[in-house]
Parts: structure tokens; C-alpha cells; sequence
């Protein structure tokens, strides 16, 4: 399993890599249309800017929940103990865990809304961007399920350095 969490977390890192690739050029034919009269101004360059800006938050997040790279608010003062801080690491976990539930239950309705819908100025069917949302809080489920299983190895006492905190 950890070979495959390894594989799809290369893939997205690979796959928001060319979708910031991919996000230039609608924005600077945008910036070209405002500034030399030769070139129309396309409406869809907009479009399209801000569905790859959403692609990329989402995938940035689903990367974030691998790393552990989102941010952190300490509402109570980190524990010293090494198993203490596996504990608190389990509920912070568990917290996400629903979370990306929620993303995942409600995400598939929305993605069922915006399959009947298309871009009025590019024509792109919305369910190619309405999915991101449920595929984010599966890919959160998965790579939270490798952190809970971190966590109760830690609980339980596990030595091994990698699953330091």
C-alpha cells in the first residue's frame, strides 16, 4: 500500500507541476489580448486560468495532508512525551479524517450537479472541475489512513525514527 501511496503522491506532485505549466499560457494570451490591439480578447483565457487555479489548490492539498505541510494551530501546548504526542496526533487525524468525509460525500453531489452543466464561455463540462472536490477527500482519506496507522504505531510504543513527529 505504501508503494502506491508513494506512486500517486509522485502523480500529483507531477500533475500540478504541468497544470502551473498549463496556467501560463491562458494567462499571458490574456495579458497579450489587454495590451496589443492585434490580439482579441478571449474571455474563455480567464476561464480556464481559474479552473487550473482551482486544480491546483485542490491537488496542492491532497500533497499537503501526504507531507504533513499544512499548517498547524496549537490550541494546547505541545505534549513531551513521545506517545502524548501520538495521541494528539491521532485526534488531530481523526479531525481531518472527517473532514475530508464530508469533502467526499457532499463533493460527489456536486460533481453529480455539474455533470448536466457546461462553461457558457469555454464549454467545459463542469464536472471536470466539480470533481476535483471528491477526488481531493478520497485522496485525503488514503493518505490520512497511512497517518492514523502511523499514529497507533506511535501510541503503542513503536521505536522506529521514521514515524518521529
Amino acid at each position: 500500500m505504501k508503494s502506491f501511496l508513494d506512486g500517486y503522491h509522485t502523480f500529483l506532485r507531477w500533475s500540478i507541476t504541468a497544470l502551473m505549466g498549463l496556467m501560463i499560457i491562458p494567462v499571458f494570451l490574456q495579458v497579450l489580448s489587454r495590451f496589443l490591439g492585434i490580439i482579441p480578447r478571449y474571455i474563455w483565457t480567464e476561464e480556464v486560468a481559474r479552473f487550473c487555479f482551482v486544480w491546483i489548490i485542490m491537488i496542492g492539498s491532497m500533497i499537503a495532508v501526504r507531507d504533513s505541510s499544512h499548517f498547524d494551530v496549537d490550541l494546547i501546548p505541545r505534549p513531551k512525551r513521545f506517545r502524548s504526542q501520538g495521541i494528539l496526533q491521532l485526534i488531530r487525524h481523526i479531525a481531518m479524517l472527517a473532514l475530508a468525509g464530508i469533502f467526499l460525500c457532499y463533493g460527489i453531489d456536486f460533481a453529480k450537479f455539474g455533470f448536466a452543466q457546461n462553461s457558457e464561455m469555454s464549454g467545459i463540462n463542469m464536472l471536470s472541475i466539480y470533481i476535483c472536490f471528491p477526488l481531493a477527500g478520497l485522496s485525503w482519506i488514503l493518505f490520512l489512513g497511512e497517518k492514523i496507522y502511523q499514529d497507533i504505531r506511535v501510541i503503542r510504543g513503536d521505536p522506529d525514527p521514521k514515524l518521529r513527529l
